[in-house]
């Protein structure tokens, strides 16, 4: 059997090991915050935003940032069907109703025209996911916020890297999230960040994050109101430090492969990578292939074409309305219909160009196989 080609895994070199190690024997009593604090302004300097937070998670992150603008039950928050659960799972936290809408058919992130006619009364938040790095129209999604004064948070989840305008991702909206997990361009292991320009909701924030603790508060023990437990260790964030020293590296090596994979795809006829429009750049987490019906190309067959290479290629995301926890909107069709016929690309940092020319020449095959069934077919 050929060597088993992952899907994805992180870059972890001397220096994040010795910046691990070094919270691991020194990081304690005055210094258990240092790498923390230390993640904090180095990942705030490369967004260019005002205020971060260190949390264990993405999903907590989330969590805070929407109790902290006082979301709670009755209210509502519209996202995008095509997400993963952790973008709608804090609104449920906190008894809200997330309205879930459809994505655009080319760049497969939420729909401006979609998320205006969700608006009403209840609507307190718009959760804007940049979706496999792809970025968002934030254009149109902010001057939807700023018409009906309504909360636009950035899910940039998957978007380390990626640009709009010349703003990073995470750093245009009223606040945005992050992932460290040890599938992304920069990890922690597990881990994640809140980032604002707010100073006031970033103190909000900040309390809330340390079981309520206000930071001026001068009684010990003391909790203002009830909290959260959703701090990152100093040991995750001493590596957190060390991939922020190589983001800009870890960043452009995703999209290098990328780059490789545009080219190798390139000539096949009715099928789309991740876009990248004028004044966008793609962060490139996770170069996705998706073909149109009619290639008649379906994510089974995607799917066994690669498990019989031994390449561990990943489905679309599946809409959060086919989901058994939510209800049913079949009308939300192309975040039904996308997951049918796309795959995700494996992209690790240290992928060979060999490896990469097997997945490849695995797509590009299926395709043959289609092209020739397709005009069997007319014949």
């Amino acid at each position: 059997m050929k060597q088993r080609i992952p899907y994805t895994r992180p870059s972890i070199t001397e220096l994040e090991t010795s910046y691990a190690a070094d919270a691991a024997l020194n990081g304690w009593g005055d210094r258990c915050y240092e790498y923390i604090e230390r993640l904090e302004r180095s990942f705030a300097a490369h967004l260019g935003v005002s205020h971060a937070i260190a949390t264990s998670s993405c999903t907590g992150a989330l969590h805070m940032g929407l109790a902290a603008l006082g979301i709670g039950p009755g209210d509502e928050v519209i996202l995008a069907d095509t997400n993963w659960i952790a973008t709608a799972a804090p609104a449920t936290y906190l008894g809200a109703t997330p309205v879930f809408v459809d994505v655009l058919p080319d760049s497969w992130c939420i729909d401006p025209k979609r998320v205006e006619a969700a608006i009403n009364t209840a609507t307190k938040a718009i959760i804007v996911t940049h979706l496999y790095g792809n970025a968002c129209d934030m254009d149109a999604l902010l001057a939807i916020g700023a018409k009906y004064d309504i909360a636009v948070v950035e899910d940039a989840a998957e978007a380390i890297g990626t640009e709009h305008r010349g703003r990073r991702a995470g750093s245009m909206g009223t606040f945005g999230t992050f992932s460290f997990h040890g599938t992304k361009t920069i990890t922690t292991g597990e881990g994640g960040m809140f980032v604002t320009n707010d100073a006031e909701l970033h103190e909000r924030v900040l309390t809330l994050s340390n079981h309520g603790r206000a930071r001026g508060q001068t009684k010990q023990f003391w909790p203002d109101v009830v909290g959260f437990k959703y701090k990152m260790s100093n040991i995750q964030a001493a590596i957190g430090c060390a991939q922020m020293e190589r983001v800009q590296q870890l960043i452009g090596r995703k999209r290098e492969i990328m780059a490789v994979y545009r080219r190798g795809l390139a000539d096949l006829a009715g099928m789309h990578l991740n876009p990248e429009p004028i004044g966008t750049a793609n962060g490139a987490w996770m170069p996705t292939v998706v073909f149109d019906q009619s290639t008649g190309i379906t994510r089974e067959m995607l799917q066994a074409a690669f498990a019989e290479e031994n390449v561990d290629a990943r489905v679309f995301f599946h809409p959060l309305s086919s989901l058994p926890a939510f209800l049913s909107r079949r009308a939300n069709a192309n975040a039904w219909s996308l997951p049918t016929r796309a795959i995700n690309l494996p992209s690790f940092h240290d992928m060979s160009l060999a490896e990469q020319e097997r997945v490849i020449d695995v797509v590009r095959r299926v395709v043959h196989a289609s092209s020739k069934h397709v005009s069997g077919l007319a014949a």
